[in-house]
This record gives C-alpha cells, sequence and structure tokens, in this order.
C-alpha cells in the first residue's frame, strides 16, 4: 500500500513539473510572438521616414541584433539542442554536418521571429527606393550572418564555458551588459531626432556600417540613399563577413565533433559558488570569502543600501539653498564614488575573529588588500554606471561625460587606495556578526576616529586637480573634458596602486597586532 502511495505521489510530482514546464514555454513563444510583432511594426513605420533616419535606425538594430544573437547563448547559457557533439554517435560525415545544422537552425522559435524582422527590413529598403533582387539578396545575406553567429556563439559556449552554468558568472555577465549597455541606451533615449539624424548618431552609424555587425544593413540601404561607394564596401565587407563566419563555423563543428562529448546539464543550484568561480589562489580565496560576507551579512548589504541614498539625498538640500539644478545634480555621482571606495576603509574589523585564517596561512599582504576590494567594485562599477548617465540625461548636458566619469573614477579608486591603508593602521571596533548594524559598541582607542577622516579627506585631496578640471569644463567648454577623464583615471590608477602596495607591506608586519584588536574589540 504504501509503494502504491508513493509511485502515486511521484506520478502527481512528475505531472505538476511537466505543467509547468509546459506553462513556461507557453509564455516565452507568447512573449517572443509579442515582442516580434512589435518590432515588426516599428520597423514598418519607417518607410515614411527620411532615408537617413531609417538607415541609421535599422543599420545600428541590426549591428545590436547580431551582437545579440553572437553573445546571447554565451550570457545565459542554454543548452544547445543542436550540439554537433550530439550526434558524433551516428557517425555523420563531417563535411556535411555545418549544412546540415545551419539548415537546421533556421527551424526555432528565435530564427523565425528574426526572419520575420529580416522580411520587414526588406520590405522598407524596396519601399525607399532599393532594386528587390539587392534588397532580397542583401536580406538573405544579414539572416544567414545572424543564425551563424547564433551558431558559433552556441559552439564558443560549449567549449570554453561549463553547462553547468553558476548563478555567480550570470551575474558577472549581466553586471557587464548594464554597465556597457545602459549608459548607450540612456544617451540614445536622450537626443532629439526632430526628423533629422543627429550628428553623434550619423558618426556613429557611419562606423557601425563598415563592420561586420551592420555592413549588410548599409549596403541595403546605400542603395536607397544613391551612395554608391559606400554600398561597394559595405557590400564586400558583408560578403567576406559571411565567407568568414562560415569557415569558423565549419572549423568548431570539426572542433567539437572531435572532442570529449559532455552530459547535458541543469543550471547549477549548489557547489562552490563564488570560490569555484574566481581563481584557485590567494587573491580568489579572499575575493570570494569577501563577495560572501558582504551579500549576506547584513552589516555590509546595510552599507551598500546606505550609499545610493546618500548620494540621491544630497541633491535636495542644494536645490533648497538656491543651487542650480544643472550643478546640484552633478553632487550624487561624486559622493556615491566616494563613499563607495571610503566603505573598505575598516574591512579588517568586521572580519572579527576570520583575520586568523588569513595570518595562519601566511597570505600576502597585495592579494589581501585586493582581494577585499572586489565586492566594492563590482557593486560599484554597475551603480555609477546607471547613474552618470542619468545624471547627464536630467541636466541635458553630455559634454560632461568624460569630466564626470573621470571625477568618479579618481575619487573611487583614491579612496579604495587610502582604504587600503587605513583598514590596517587604524582598525576600530565594529558590531559583530549577527549584532544590528546600528549597534556601535565603544572604542577603546581615539585612533579610530583618525583612519576613516584620513582615508575620506585623502581621496579628495588627491582629486582636487580633477575637480578643478571639471569647473574648467563647465565654464570654458568642453576643451578640457578629455583632460579631466584621463587625469582623474590615472589619479585613481595610482593611488590605488600605491594604497595597496603600502597597505599590504603594514599587513604583513602587522599581523600580530590585528589579531590581539580582533580578539579584543
Amino acid at each position: 500500500m504504501a509503494a502504491h502511495v508513493l509511485r502515486l505521489r511521484a506520478a502527481l510530482l512528475i505531472g505538476s513539473l511537466r505543467g509547468e514546464r509546459r506553462v513556461r514555454t507557453l509564455v516565452m513563444l507568447a512573449v517572443v510572438v509579442i515582442l516580434t510583432a512589435l518590432v515588426c511594426s516599428a520597423v514598418l513605420s519607417l518607410d515614411d521616414a527620411p532615408v537617413a533616419v531609417a538607415r541609421t535606425v535599422i543599420v545600428l538594430g541590426s549591428a545590436a541584433l547580431l551582437l545579440g544573437f553572437l553573445v546571447g547563448p554565451i550570457l545565459v547559457g542554454a543548452v544547445d539542442q543542436l550540439d554537433p557533439r550530439r550526434f558524433a554517435v551516428f557517425g555523420v560525415d563531417e563535411r556535411q554536418m555545418p549544412w546540415i545544422l545551419a539548415l537546421a537552425s533556421f527551424i526555432s522559435v528565435p530564427s523565425l521571429a528574426l526572419i520575420a524582422v529580416n522580411v520587414s527590413v526588406c520590405i522598407v529598403a524596396i519601399r525607399l527606393g532599393a532594386p528587390w533582387m539587392v534588397a532580397v539578396l542583401t536580406s538573405l545575406v544579414g539572416l544567414l550572418s545572424m543564425v551563424l553567429s547564433a551558431r558559433i556563439g552556441m559552439a564558443v559556449n560549449a567549449l570554453l564555458l561549463p553547462e553547468r552554468r553558476s548563478r555567480e558568472l550570470t551575474a558577472l555577465f549581466a553586471l557587464a551588459v548594464i554597465v556597457i549597455a545602459f549608459p548607450v541606451a540612456v544617451f540614445l533615449a536622450s537626443l532629439k531626432w526632430d526628423g533629422q539624424v543627429p550628428a553623434a548618431v550619423a558618426a556613429l552609424t557611419a562606423s557601425v556600417g563598415f563592420t561586420p555587425f551592420a555592413a549588410s544593413s548599409r549596403f541595403l540601404f546605400s542603395f536607397a540613399a544613391d551612395d554608391v561607394a559606400g554600398a561597394w564596401t559595405s557590400g564586400v565587407i558583408a560578403l567576406l563577413t559571411v565567407i568568414g563566419l562560415w569557415a569558423l563555423w565549419t572549423w568548431l563543428v570539426r572542433r567539437l565533433l572531435t572532442t570529449t562529448e559532455r552530459p547535458a546539464a541543469s543550471r547549477e543550484r549548489s557547489g562552490l559558488g563564488w570560490f569555484g568561480l574566481l581563481p584557485s589562489n590567494a587573491f580568489g580565496a579572499i575575493a570570494a570569502r569577501s563577495l560572501v560576507y558582504w551579500l549576506r551579512d547584513r552589516r555590509y548589504i546595510m552599507n551598500l543600501i546606505v550609499v545610493p541614498i546618500a548620494g540621491v539625498l544630497t541633491v535636495f538640500p542644494l536645490l533648497i539653498a538656491g543651487v542650480p539644478l544643472e550643478i546640484a545634480a552633478l553632487v550624487p555621482v561624486p559622493v556615491m564614488a566616494l563613499f563607495f571606495g571610503w566603505l573598505p576603509h575598516n574591512d579588517v574589523a568586521y572580519d572579527s575573529t576570520a583575520l586568523w585564517t588569513h595570518v595562519a596561512s601566511g597570505v600576502r599582504g597585495i592579494p589581501d588588500r585586493l582581494g577585499r576590494l572586489v565586492p566594492v567594485i563590482l557593486v560599484a562599477l554597475p551603480v555609477l554606471a546607471i547613474a552618470v548617465p542619468l545624471t547627464l540625461l536630467w541636466i541635458d548636458d553630455w559634454r560632461l561625460l568624460l569630466p564626470l566619469t573621470g571625477l568618479g573614477a579618481s575619487l573611487l579608486l583614491s579612496a579604495l587606495g587610502f582604504s587600503s591603508i587605513v583598514s590596517v593602521i587604524a582598525p576600530y571596533a565594529v558590531s559583530r556578526p549577527g549584532d544590528s548594524p546600528f549597534q556601535q559598541p565603544q572604542r577603546p582607542t581615539s585612533r579610530g576616529a583618525y583612519g576613516p577622516a584620513a582615508a575620506f579627506l585623502g581621496a579628495i585631496a588627491v582629486s582636487i586637480p580633477t575637480i578643478w578640471l571639471l569647473v574648467l569644463t563647465m565654464v570654458d567648454g568642453s576643451q578640457f573634458a578629455p583632460a579631466t577623464f584621463w587625469a582623474g583615471l590615472a589619479t585613481g590608477i595610482i593611488v590605488l596602486a600605491a594604497g595597496v602596495a603600502v597597505g599590504g607591506r603594514i599587513f604583513e608586519r602587522e599581523g600580530e597586532r590585528l589579531m590581539e584588536f580582533v580578539e579584543t574589540a
């Protein structure tokens, strides 16, 4: 009787899981269909737009689409149903497999959506004056390039990256996408077209159109714009791109068929986490331990949450005091950069008794100093990458992009460098693990009052030249913008390198004193 009950429960569980998968599949299919319909409708609406506007939108969109098909499989770690290694046991001919798999790739939901978008682009190009035969052939070339890019992305993912993709690796990929894509999207959204292509976007389109990512689209619309020289140049590039992608795909198929097959696996939900992802050395171990602490200990989490809030709140007192909006809006980014770099100034104290693992294992000072900075950098970079373009969008002054980025880099990296020194020279008592983040114990010495101030004011002091150049950029024009960026970046890197070196040396010499501090504080 018990065995029948267990079998019944197992059958019900399997049935529910299959039902959930079917529902999830149907939802994803509906999302793809809706997005495809919206994109096709937007593309078809360009037939009434000027040729320059339609060319700009489609060239940049095609480049983004091809790049997405290439790196998408690497980012998400999807299991490839057409992995050539799955067919190796059937004794297939290596020379025929690339053709067979490439043709089979067209029979999928993403490929069908891509075909619909390319048909829409072809219709728009014909309506704007491109010869129909050229439009059809060029659309086929672009479609083949994107499908081959997806195949290559899948093959590279299978060869170089683990199929059991950890959540930590996916998170790093997502952070990289945020840091790169968000500022670009905000910048493009901030432009005022008014039926004309902005100069910056026109220059970008001209450059991207001669790259393998969008050469076929530029070739197509160059005929509509009577740009014969540009059409032939981009056409040759598009043809060479397809030939190169096919050669690379053929080599990857042969490579996959001659390597050992790995069993398919689902997304990893357990394991070593950050310790399995980062390098197997002292730096990697300390960085992984620090990431675990920063992402789980509420004392660290509270610090990370407070910094963006404090940066935004600085605007309101300035506006009430009568400071102009274009100046007050520039304050949050430097404030957030400064406080992010200042956070690790007492990281040794937060270790509590765990510091003995560093001292007992004989860890060198530089790996210890660098490993502790990894969590702050991984959080600060995406936050600042979002804050900078939003600030410039708010004040509508994109000529400050380089200066504001340089100042943020100077304050962040300089504060990290000073914090690497202060955390081993003047640590002070903090709340114990598990205690409330707002519970501050008594400090046995007065030295703890000077350490935070030294790290904070030191970063500001070394960033004064960058601040001055930023002011000159705002007053005299954008000719000082590149100098501000490079001055801030150089200042931050130099101070960070010096701080890590000096702090590492002090850590190696003062290990016993630090152990005594964490045992008694």
